[in-house]
């Protein structure tokens, strides 16, 4: 395959996008002046039970800001742009496209560890200790391309799925307007071993109760944990690690503490099924007096 060039300067993009921490690069792009001549996401959604159809963030963001929007990646290439600016669009780019427009891909993680499709979730699971943001040229591999520029960042202690979200765009948002400002240069090819970022799914995020509690405590903070409490499901919203000693088998409930495989975990916030979110002491007060000494996900 041969890749279009890529313009050291570009002054007219297409933007391929499609969550919500896409919509940010795309704003910060308009308000530096950039010409964004088209946006490329997925089609609308069904929001929830009803019939009404929902833009993704993108698109949302894309019609506020007065640009033309489609959900075909081949309009791209009649667009009149110099570059496209991939910013977790979720769809493969073909190599007829790339051929002729030249893309780079803001990528949320320290390339090539956790090349796919939830790289910031899974370095938040992992329990690494930095992360970051890299723009790379795209190419035909799965977020193989070479690096043009990186920023690397700590994962705190504390770190949440929504701040470390929101602490990453902010970052790849600045790198992109940068670097597009300043010229991108040759890239530098990735180094180190791969690994992979598999898309979450609903049993990444239910808790294992057998696991230590610093393992379930990522989960936790990464965001939509869930158990099973009385055989109905019981999502944890916030929790903090305690310091009590052991109090029975795994998973065991005593109060708003719980067992883990290696130390106990207080639950702080709960969302019982059917309900919205509340603290563990009026759950506790409530349906969930009398499951002390239960066992959670049994």
């Amino acid at each position: 395959m041969s890749l279009a060039p890529i313009p050291a300067h570009p002054k007219r993009l297409v933007y391929l996008g499609t969550p919500a921490l896409a919509a940010e690069p795309l704003r910060a792009l308009v308000a530096a002046g950039f010409d964004v001549a088209l946006v490329v996401t997925r089609v609308d959604k069904r929001r929830g039970r009803g019939s009404e159809m929902a833009p993704s963030p993108v698109k949302a963001a894309a019609i506020e800001l007065g640009i033309p929007v489609s959900h075909d990646v081949a309009d791209v290439l009649s667009a009149g742009a110099d570059l496209g600016v991939v910013v977790a669009f979720g769809q493969i780019i073909k190599t007829d496209v790339l051929e002729v427009l030249p893309m780079v891909n803001l990528h949320f993680s320290l390339l090539p560890r956790w090349r796919g499709a939830a790289p910031m979730e899974r370095a938040l699971l992992a329990g690494d200790r930095e992360t970051g943001v890299g723009l790379m040229q795209l190419e035909e591999g799965l977020d193989t391309g070479p690096l043009f520029a990186e920023v690397r960042t700590v994962i705190h202690s504390d770190d949440t799925g929504d701040s470390l979200r929101d602490c990453l765009t902010a970052i790849g948002s600045e790198l992109l307007v940068r670097c597009l400002r300043t010229g991108l240069g040759v890239p530098s090819k990735q180094t180190g071993e791969p690994t992979y970022a598999s898309k979450l799914s609903m049993n990444d995020l239910r808790i294992d109760w057998s696991m230590p509690a610093n393992v379930i405590d990522r989960v936790i903070r990464l965001g939509g944990a869930w158990t099973t409490a009385d055989g109905r499901r019981l999502k944890v919203v916030s929790a903090t690690m305690h310091s009590a000693d052991s109090i029975g088998t795994a998973g065991q409930l005593v109060g708003a503490v719980v067992q883990t495989g290696n130390g106990v975990i207080r639950l702080d916030k709960v969302r019982p099924e059917g309900k919205g979110v509340m603290a563990m002491k009026d759950w506790l007060n409530g349906a969930g007096r009398t499951l002390t000494n239960s066992i959670l996900g049994s």
